[in-house]
């Protein structure tokens, strides 16, 4: 009788290999990239009708994956809108309004969970590059809040003393922040050139150093917002002018990024998420983007404030090349996160996971009966419940028809006062320009008593200050900084 092999005593062995290597593989948690840019429009991007430049990499993402043309940031400004799409809370239940300066008194409480701490606390590894703008003292700086590696400016671009609005000297040198700590002091034009290159550089050797564990990447450059910086090597590419340049760079950091993903093999092991903080600032004219059909911009309610470009990608989990108009909110991002990565969310959120829209499921709901928007002081201007928008009383602003800024220089917005309520329906109505409110306030009033009731519970959760409620029953305090 033939004596067996020594191969034959290996096969078990060979077999247990391949079953925990395949098992493994199934189990491993997602990588999570999140890339959010500044004051960058909804129709900055080419597969959003950008013209006169190219986003080649941003439209490469979109076809490799969902573009979602109906996303929403919880408030049109820098500090509240970052503050939301981190935390899954609507803003101004913890505290944070407007946008934040230098030495500011408050900032993001350590006690609020982060997408970082929620991802960190499950085994990822963490890292934020570019701007922060939650606080700048050292306790509300990105390490206080999960980030295991950060480096960044710790406010807007445009707080450094050559602001051309404020004047010289209205504030200090801008510094450049590495994990909690700076490390530059006085950022002149030639250093903020290169930080858009800087912060891409920091990424991809996040990714390459942490590829065979799961991480969370957190990307926002500081750019497209005002003053505008472009490296040399964008200078004048574009044909556009200063704006065209800074978005082909940024473009171009976009597919640095997914290129290190792609060669260290990621690709199907990775969400990546692209959106804005809000959007186009429009007073800053020529130095400012578009926000396409919408109406409005940055610092107001209206659709061009807060409706942004969103792409969510991930090979093989998602189909690619689809477009979804499924109404959708940064305050969403955590929750689905935690739902994909086996992490737990936080209790006290107002976000929900929302994956099977995202998904595209057949008969998927949105969790959401309403979404909510704040600005300001804690003021509630604005309740939808798709597709009705509703719009309160407050003073808003325009740039009207006067002539487009030029050379960095601001226009002056014109105050518009909304004396009454403003209904849209924006599944036909996307641009805002037909105030539907009397017409469904004799033919469909239950539909009215329905936007005010949502409206109401909010005021009594999270208050309305054009009510004389500064705060509500379940708002919680910013963290507040060091004597």
């Amino acid at each position: 009788m033939k004596a067996p092999s020594r191969l034959c005593f290996l096969w078990p062995i060979f077999i247990f290999i391949a079953v925990v290597t395949a098992r493994a593989a199934q189990e491993r948690r997602p990588n999570v990239v999140i890339i959010f840019t500044d004051d960058q429009g909804y129709g900055d991007l080419g597969c959003q009708g950008a013209k006169g430049y190219k986003t080649p990499n941003l439209d490469a993402l979109a076809q490799s994956g969902v573009r979602l043309t109906n996303f929403h940031v919880a408030q049109p400004v820098c500090s509240a809108s970052r503050a939301a799409l981190l935390t899954g809370c609507y803003p101004n239940r913890i505290g944070i309004h407007g946008a934040l300066g230098p030495n500011a008194k408050v900032g993001l409480n350590p006690s609020e969970v982060t997408i970082a701490r929620m991802l960190k606390d499950h085994g990822y590894r963490t890292a934020h590059f570019g701007k922060w703008h939650l606080g700048d003292a050292p306790e509300f700086l990105p390490p206080a809040h999960g980030f295991d590696v950060s480096l960044g400016i710790p406010y807007s671009g445009d707080m450094w003393p050559y602001h051309p609005e404020a004047g010289p000297g209205a504030y200090p040198p801008l510094p450049l922040v590495e994990n909690g700590k700076v490390v530059e002091r006085g950022l002149d034009a030639a250093a903020q050139e290169t930080l858009t290159t800087r912060y891409a550089k920091g990424a991809v050797k996040f990714i390459r150093e942490n590829q065979s564990q799961p991480f969370f990447l957190y990307v926002a450059p500081n750019q497209p917002h005002v003053p505008l910086f472009v490296s040399s090597k964008y200078q004048g590419k574009s044909g556009a002018g200063l704006y065209g340049d800074v978005i082909e760079e940024v473009d171009w950091a976009v597919g640095q990024i997914l290129q290190e993903i792609k060669n260290c093999g990621l690709e199907k092991d990775t969400l990546v998420v692209f959106s804005s903080d809000n959007g186009p600032w429009l007073s800053y004219g020529e130095h400012a983007g578009s926000a396409g059909v919408l109406r409005e911009g940055k610092g107001t309610v209206y659709e061009g404030g807060v409706r942004v470009p969103c792409i969510f990608s991930w090979p093989g989990k998602l189909t690619p090349n689809r477009v979804s108009d499924e109404f959708l909110m940064t305050i969403d991002v955590l929750p689905t996160i935690a739902k994909l990565t086996g992490a737990k969310a936080p209790d006290s959120i107002d976000g929900k996971n929302v994956w099977p829209l995202i998904e595209g499921q057949p008969g998927a709901k949105n969790p959401h009966e309403a979404y909510y928007f704040y600005y300001l002081q804690n003021q509630l201007q604005a309740v939808v419940s798709w597709p009705w928008k509703l719009m309160f009383p407050h003073q808003s602003r325009s740039m009207g028809t006067q002539p487009k800024a030029q050379g960095g220089k601001p226009g002056k917005y014109e105050v518009v006062k909304i004396l009454g309520p403003e209904l849209y329906d924006l599944s036909k109505d996307i641009s805002e320009t037909q105030n539907v409110f009397s017409l469904v306030q004799a033919t469909d009033p239950a539909l009215l008593e329905k936007l005010n009731r949502c409206a109401n519970d909010a005021r009594e959760r999270m208050g309305d200050a054009l009510q004389n409620r500064m705060a509500g029953s379940e708002t919680r305090e910013a963290g507040h900084r060091a004597p």
